[in-house]
């Protein structure tokens, strides 16, 4: 290759592995996932072709911290107060165990998520990759979880090949439904943004909610409203959630007037269902009852006293970024294949003002076994 500037796709042709690899092979980067003969094979040609890898200023910067690396954390957005309360936990953990963190938003954008996941592989910046969320595109994610550390925050159901700190979300929704079935609400509705296999902690949470009911209340009926939201609309639309509940609990109110209760699908969408409702001239829990999911920090507050599911999302948080730290400060084999964690923190229901019986609740209609 006499005359050609030799570039790292060149280095990867001759050596049969991808220009992630030997991007980290040449920076130094996680050598552990990489057998000895491939290592030694990609530096030789590097050497061969006289090939110089140029360091990058900000890595040097870092290092002039003595951080021990960059934890890039995926997200959807940070205006949600779910993942802005994730996101403080894991650099609360970051800060004590002497870790950097850089924040990357996707606003649910698949072009953008894979963009990042190439970039984490090829810098030699980042030390791992932590998914706030079940990665769009798991197939993806997995493979890059082979030459990088990494952990998502996820659903018990999901089986990505990736270390997860989980919940299931299926069982919340259970609870959810039991609690509206004993107080007597037969036909209630579930409101929810974009329902799909890409967002299945959602759809979990659904299915638990109607598995409740056709468990424990077969004449009862689980109207479902949801809506898909672009990209561009999430990242455009600041509180898109609670638009997206004020607008379906409208609709769903004046097509549905016997329902008795919603659910939406976390406490966000749920603080518009409330106004959405309010603004109808409909009271809460007297006229119907609200619940959601996640028990932010505003849920318990005296104007919204929202009934929600516990998710323990701080805790999840800063686990998520131990069992990184740990996987990065653990000693290697080359021998073997990196274990992978599944941890699940466990529901709970909490009871508040926006529940309540229905007017005339006859509790023979539908009861729990």
């Amino acid at each position: 290759m006499a005359g050609k500037k030799i570039t790292i796709r060149d280095i990867a042709t001759q050596a049969g592995v991808s220009p992630a690899s030997v991007s980290m092979i040449l920076n130094q980067k996680n050598l552990s996932r990489f057998s000895d003969e491939t290592v030694k094979q990609v530096q030789k040609i590097a050497a061969d072709c006289q090939y110089i890898s140029k360091p990058r200023k900000h890595t040097e910067k870092y290092n002039k911290k003595n951080t021990k690396g960059i934890i890039m954390i995926i997200c959807p957005s940070v205006t949600s107060l779910y993942y802005s309360t994730l996101i403080k936990s894991m650099e609360q953990k970051a800060i004590e165990l002497g870790f950097s963190t850089i924040i990357r938003t996707t606003y649910w954008d698949k072009k953008i998520e894979k963009n990042l996941l190439d970039y984490s592989l090829v810098s030699p910046d980042i030390a791992g990759v932590i998914f706030a969320m079940i990665p769009q595109q798991p197939e993806l994610a997995r493979i890059a979880s082979q030459q990088i550390p990494m952990v998502t925050i996820g659903d018990q159901f999901q089986d990505l090949g990736i270390s997860t700190v989980n919940i299931n979300n299926h069982l919340a929704g259970e609870m959810i439904g039991k609690h509206l079935i004993e107080l007597g609400h037969q036909n209630v509705a579930y409101i929810s943004t974009a329902l799909n296999p890409e967002h299945s902690a959602r759809v979990r949470r659904r299915d638990g909610v109607m598995a409740a009911y056709r468990s424990f209340c077969p004449a009862g009926k689980v109207m479902v409203h949801s809506v898909d939201i672009p990209s561009y609309t999430t990242l455009n639309t600041f509180g898109i959630e609670h638009e997206v509940g004020y607008q379906l609990a409208q609709k769903c109110a004046r097509l549905h007037p016997e329902i008795t209760a919603m659910v939406a699908i976390n406490d966000m969408v749920a603080y518009g269902v409330i106004d959405g409702l309010h603004d109808l001239g409909l009271k809460i829990p007297d006229d119907i009852s609200v619940c959601g999911f996640d028990n932010i920090f505003p849920s318990r507050f005296g104007g919204i006293n929202l009934t929600t599911i516990e998710h323990s999302i701080g805790e999840r948080g800063k686990r998520a970024f131990q069992m990184i730290a740990d996987r990065l400060s653990a000693p290697t084999n080359n021998s073997f294949l990196e274990p992978i964690i599944r941890m699940e923190y466990e529901c709970r229901l909490i009871v508040r003002g926006t529940t309540g019986p229905v007017k005339g609740h006859n509790s023979k209609t539908c009861t729990m076994k």
